[in-house]
């Protein structure tokens, strides 16, 4: 058996504060992913660079490379598009963002940072700070030209160093950090640290019942001691989870927690042909972490998004269900194109040929509407339980009948074999019916 970590709760909360009169916060709570942006720009603009950065990070971390280097790549991504968007677009000049993204890999946590929010792990009752702020007075205090206590009060305090978007270029800090098993990730942008103490922080979080409570509790402590800023948190606990394998050559992956090679993960339509799902060992499928609500299954590979709603402004981080793309299934043999030899003679044989031509359309569009209507479930190429869209065929070219509708986040390695061959075989069903038995999955019922 090997132990290997999981985020077994998550939540993510944010608030627009009590002198802002809108919210450029951003975050995603994503197992394994997490990551928080702070906006800077105003007109909007701040709330755009946020956005932007975070969705870098919700389509997972393909390519090659350590965790530490894709991380990196996925901000410095981030950064082109942000300074390409503020150097075309005369209202979005000199938008910018911070950056925090944390990923947990196995029984470590990777990091990548630019900026001032922090990343922060709270680990038997002791708070340990995993990032270093790029902010004028944080180079004055590594420098040991002001004190803790000085640089909190100090005038120019919100001034930052580097951030996503004021230039082509950006360097990105990463470190990576060994967890465990009743860890609790904290990452949140400079509303929550610029107006309660770490002292404080670590109090409310070994006190407070649940990860939501917690999430509340540290915004209604910056709101009390002034809100200046927008305050975003989101928080993570990990737990082991032993998983064991009955076939040579099996990689055990967690449920709800992928190394990178196999993270589940959202990816465009059609950019991953079809894996079959293997003979992979079996382990007993666990609960699905959750995002905001703590229940097991509640969306928990979802990413955050901001609505509007709530006193002041405030803006509520809600889940939605990932629908990305790229994937895999078992893959039956190429459909060959051939061509139809007419026959007979034509007196007008360019008006037969348009005619064809209309004929074909309207097939193909109607076929196309028909596939829209049809989902199977399979594997993706990190050999994830997914929902497919669309017929499980592959054309010439690298042509795809198919599109990826949910990535579940459960490995196939954790169905039962003799459970496996039913479930992933491709067969046809209704969205509602293949939801059902990927949701049984995620809950832990079809696991005998």
């Amino acid at each position: 058996m090997i132990a290997m970590l999981r985020a077994a709760d998550t939540t993510a909360k944010t608030d627009t504060g009590r002198q802002r009169r809108a919210n450029e916060d951003c975050a995603l709570a994503r197992p394994p992913v997490f990551v928080v942006a702070d906006g800077m720009g105003g007109a909007r603009a701040g709330e755009v660079a946020a956005g932007i950065a975070v969705e870098a990070f919700t389509q997972g971390l393909q390519g090659s490379g350590s965790v530490e280097e894709r991380l990196a790549g996925r901000a410095r991504e981030a950064n082109r598009r942000i300074f390409e968007l503020a150097s075309t677009e005369r209202e979005r000049a000199g938008m910018g963002t911070t950056l925090t993204a944390a990923y947990l890999d196995n029984s470590e946590l990777a990091i990548a940072h630019v900026g001032d929010s922090r990343a922060y792990l709270f680990r038997d009752g002791s708070l340990k700070r995993l990032t270093q702020d790029h902010s004028l007075v944080d180079e004055l205090v590594r420098r040991g030209r002001l004190t803790e206590e000085e640089a909190a009060e100090h005038p120019q305090r919100s001034i930052i160093t580097r951030a996503l978007g004021p230039e082509s270029e950006v360097d990105v800090d990463t470190w990576t950090y060994p967890v465990r098993g009743g860890d609790l990730l904290l990452v949140c942008s400079d509303g929550l640290t610029s107006m309660v103490s770490e002292e404080r922080v670590t109090e409310i979080l070994g006190s407070s019942d649940g990860l939501d409570a917690a999430a509340q509790a540290l915004i209604d402590e910056a709101n009390r001691a002034g809100g200046r800023d927008n305050i975003t948190v989101v928080l993570a606990r990990f737990e082991e989870v032993e998983t064991g394998s009955d076939g040579a050559g099996d990689e055990p992956t967690a449920a709800g927690v992928s190394p990178p090679a196999r993270a589940a993960s959202r990816q465009r339509p059609g950019t991953e042909s079809p894996q079959s799902a293997g003979a992979t060992g079996a382990a007993p499928v666990s609960d699905r972490s959750t995002v905001g609500s703590g229940r097991a299954g509640d969306l928990a590979l979802a990413a955050t998004v901001m609505t509007e709603r709530g006193p002041r402004g405030s803006r509520v981080l809600e889940p939605t269900r990932a629908r990305g793309a790229g994937g895999s299934v078992l893959r039956p043999a190429a459909v060959t194109s051939r061509r139809r030899v007419a026959r007979g003679r034509f007196s007008k044989p360019a008006a037969v040929l348009l005619t064809v031509v209309i004929v074909l359309c309207l097939i193909g569009a109607g076929g196309y509407l028909a596939t829209r209507q049809l989902y199977f479930i399979g594997t993706n190429a990190q050999g994830v339980v997914t929902i497919y869209r669309g017929l499980p065929y592959d054309l010439p070219a690298g042509v795809h009948l198919y599109e990826t509708f949910y990535v579940s986040g459960v490995p196939a390695s954790l169905i039962p074999r003799d459970r496996r061959g039913a479930l992933l075989n491709n067969s046809l069903r209704s969205e509602s019916d293949a939801e059902n038995v990927v949701r049984a999955l995620e809950l832990g019922r079809i696991s005998k």
